[in-house]
């Protein structure tokens, strides 16, 4: 697999580092890797956008699902995960996921993160949608994330592995071969370095979190642009699955005109047994699926999004006044904080909330090992898709897929090397035209992004909307190309404009697959097209970029993941049904 030729516009790096392994992304799925290269002996460096604790990992609330339970068991966490993956898991990625989930989880407490404990003493668990049984190990009541983040850096900065903050990923580097050699990026404000630099390192693993920011409201924290989906599809890679976006269904409802990342209700809140209810206090969820306000959550998002169609309204309400105050106090107190910061009191009033962008099911596609179709290059997280989600990411599963994926990343990085196959390469020379080969698109475009994709490949869907979508996409990128073309003018670099510019690339290869999949299948849901079909599309999107930046959309002949090497033998299974 070969790099496409296309590059950010950017200055030539102006300083390098050398390592064995470059980690990009510092939320759970980065540090785990770098802390299990490290383990191994690996010179690792960790690139990051902001602060190491900046990334989405510190905002989940929910907690990590693992069979950790008196009488749960690996077999029925995969079941409840291949029924919310709706026919589009890897069956064999599951079984990864979930036999070797309980053990990571373990090594997390042993690298230091504290979850809540039961009277004696145990692991407390909690229940969220689509699963069974009370899997979902948690902290600090509703702050999972933040106390596994705390743990995480921690031990990064104790074993004294090497940073870079506020540095943002842009392009890939690659060898005369196509084999990865590192990355640029571009260091922002004080520190050792400063502007752009790069890492040069045989092994590169993409642990960047999500693209929530492509729609006008989302979970998604502001440094979540889809840099490191962008980055692989200029690198040639193939991303799969792009069109499963999860919106989940109880966002704190802070108004229509709200925008950026917008305050999380956690499912854990229904898990513990709050009811979502409309204006007049009826429970609308009822008699749509046996869980009720527990189904997966795609099922409670279109509940809730066609109730609000039926009523005319923007928002539905979730009614935990039951709890009292101090089960909101003991078991919520982010959320509760949230709500009363924003003048409501879940206590004494039910919580209006609306469904918003806040996972990515789909990816940079990977093997078992984490091995992208670049050679060299990994990626774990958000950013990949593992075929662990299939349509719809069960809750809680997201947090587990990047402890275990990370550590089978370290692995097999550990293994090249033991096989002398890890070795520095030399990356080929970057080219700097006088005039940039490509656009970069101006700061505001951002927005304009963001809004045609919450209008046309939001919740609801349909071909009109995904075409209207596409095109004022394209016309996006035109008037960029022609402005270039005809004047020589593009937008200066910065990080507003590679984010911009990487916000376009994302969303064209979105709409690009969700146009083409005319069915209803987890968290894709066509208007025009209500029902699944899994004679016709009980298979995979796979999008790769052409040379002029437009997205190229390919379906795979059957559910079966292909190799993401030449020649290796067999196909990845998926669930049969």
């Amino acid at each position: 697999m070969t790099s496409t030729g296309i590059r950010l516009h950017a200055p030539a790096p102006g300083w390098s580092v050398a390592a064995d392994v470059v980690v990009v992304g510092s939320g759970i799925a980065g540090l785990t890797a770098a802390l299990r290269c490290e383990a191994a002996g690996l010179t690792t460096v960790v690139v990051t956008k902001a602060r190491l604790d900046d990334g989405s990992t510190r905002w989940a609330q929910g907690g990590i699902a693992a069979a950790l339970g008196e009488g749960d068991t690996p077999g029925q966490h995969l079941d409840d995960t291949l029924v919310a993956g709706a026919g589009l898991c890897d069956e064999e990625a599951v079984r990864i996921l979930v036999t070797e989930g309980p053990d990571a989880v373990r090594r997390l407490i042993s690298t230091g993160a504290r979850f809540d404990t039961d009277d004696a003493g145990g692991i407390q668990l909690t229940r969220e949608g689509g699963h069974h049984r009370r899997r979902i190990v948690h902290a600090g009541g509703d702050a999972t994330g933040a106390e596994v983040s705390r743990a995480l850096v921690e031990a990064v900065r104790a074993r004294g592995i090497r940073t870079v903050e506020n540095a943002l990923v842009l392009d890939l580097l690659t060898d005369a071969e196509g084999r990865s050699a590192g990355v640029t990026l571009h260091v922002m404000g004080e520190g050792q370095h400063d502007g752009v630099g790069a890492v040069h390192a045989p092994a590169v693993v993409l642990a960047t979190g999500g693209m929530g920011q492509v729609f006008s409201a989302t979970t998604n924290p502001a440094v979540s642009t889809g840099d490191g989906v962008a980055l692989a599809l200029r690198a040639g890679a193939e991303v799969s699955d792009l069109e499963f976006v999860q919106f989940h269904p109880t966002v704190l409802f802070l108004g229509a005109d709200a925008e950026g990342q917008q305050p999380l209700v956690s499912e854990a809140v229904r898990g513990e047994g709050a009811h979502l209810v409309d204006a007049d206090g009826v429970r609308f969820m009822l008699g749509q699926h046996e869980l009720a306000e527990l189904a997966p959550r795609d099922i409670v998002a279109k509940g809730i999004t066609r109730r609000m169609q039926e009523l005319g309204t923007e928002h539905m309400f979730l009614d935990a006044r039951h709890f009292g105050a101090a089960m909101w106090e003991r078991r919520f107190p982010t959320i509760l904080a949230a709500c009363r910061a924003h003048g409501i009191d879940p206590v004494t009033e039910p919580v209006p909330v609306a469904p918003a962008a806040h996972y990515a099911s789909g990816g940079v596609r990977t093997d078992s090992r984490g091995r992208t179709t670049v050679p060299g290059l990994y990626a774990c997280g958000e950013v990949a898709c593992t075929g662990v989600h299939g349509a719809n990411r069960l809750a809680s599963n997201s947090l587990l897929e990047g402890l275990v994926y990370a550590e089978r990343i370290a692995a097999d990085i550990a293994r090249e090397r033991s096989e002398g196959a890890l070795h520095a390469r030399v990356p080929e020379p970057v080219p700097h035209p006088g005039q940039p080969a490509h656009p970069l698109l101006a700061p505001e475009t951002r927005f304009a992004i963001q809004r045609i994709m919450t209008e046309g490949a939001g919740v609801l869907r349909s071909a009109a909307s995904l075409a209207t979508a596409a095109d004022r996409l394209d016309a996006l990128h035109t008037e960029a190309r022609s402005a270039l073309d005809e004047n020589g003018k593009t937008a200066e670099p910065g990080i507003d404009t590679w984010e911009a510019t990487n916000l376009l690339c994302v969303a064209r290869a979105l709409v690009a697959a969700a146009g083409l999949r005319e069915e209803t299948r987890g968290c894709h849901w066509r208007e025009d097209h209500a029902e699944r079909d899994d004679a016709r599309w009980r298979r995979h999107n796979v999008v790769r970029l052409n040379p002029d930046r437009s997205p190229v959309v390919h379906t795979t002949d059957t559910a079966d993941f292909p190799p993401t090497r030449p020649g290796a033998t067999g196909p990845r299974r998926p669930q049969e049904q």
